[in-house]
């Protein structure tokens, strides 16, 4: 029996996925764990001294036993794991991963990179065959806003630029993250049709487009839907 609890079997379930050092009781992702039924830490272990195929095989175990579609939810290095997930197991789009959030993604390439990073070396830069979004921000100490843009377009996730909020983790003082629950929603809404069938490539990113950019503009932004979006600047962008 999975620890597992999908409301349906069609119905998703969320995986977390933390970085270096793991996301501590104030991190979004602890609080989403215990705020959604839907949500559940992927306990890759060896948080301080992480290894690249530790962490992917812990991630894929994690994605088999979840008997349901899979949205990821990653944080910095995990979003490394998931990236070599991704590569490595060799999934048709869209199954059993059917979208991923991927948020202050690392820098492992960086000469700079902390030692504990090296592993995950080289970042890959192969399309995921999910839908995706990667979350940035502008002042990020580890990773530069251009880079993260780069990493979006080589795993061709919508970008989405959350403007000058640091790492995206508990020392941002983001909390709950009402914004980034708003981009997951839309991305499960997103992953697959009400009928639990998967959705085309096409299908998928078109729609994301629309979903994802609508929730940035509406938290980020404070735009409301009927209102015609501003063209201002760079960090209030969601785009491909």
């Amino acid at each position: 029996m999975t620890i597992f609890s999908p409301i349906d079997d069609r119905s998703p379930i969320i995986l977390t996925v933390p970085g270096l050092g793991g996301s501590g009781p104030s991190h979004w992702q602890t609080l989403w764990e215990q705020s959604r039924p839907d949500t559940h830490r992927v306990e890759l272990g060896m948080w301080d001294t992480p290894h690249r195929n530790a962490w992917v095989t812990k991630l894929d175990q994690a994605i088999r036993e979840a008997q349901a579609p899979v949205v990821l939810a990653a944080h910095s290095l995990g979003c490394l794991a998931v990236a070599w997930w991704a590569t490595l197991a060799g999934q048709t789009f869209g199954t059993p991963v059917a979208g991923a959030l991927l948020v202050a993604p690392a820098d492992v390439d960086r000469d700079s990179a902390p030692a504990e990073l090296h592993a995950f070396r080289p970042t890959p830069a192969t399309v995921l065959p999910f839908p995706s979004v990667v979350v940035a921000s502008s002042d990020d100490p580890w990773m530069s806003i251009e880079r993260s843009e780069d990493l979006a377009r080589g795993w061709g996730s919508l970008f989405v630029d959350a403007g000058p909020q640091g790492h995206l983790n508990a020392a941002s003082g983001i909390g709950w993250w009402e914004e980034g629950q708003a981009l997951l929603d839309r991305l499960l809404d997103t992953a697959a049709e009400r009928s639990g069938s998967v959705r085309t490539t096409a299908e998928a990113r078109s729609l994301l487009a629309i979903n994802a950019t609508d929730a940035a503009q509406a938290h980020y932004l404070g735009i409301r839907r009927a209102e015609p979006p501003q063209n201002t600047i760079k960090s209030t962008q969601a785009h491909w």
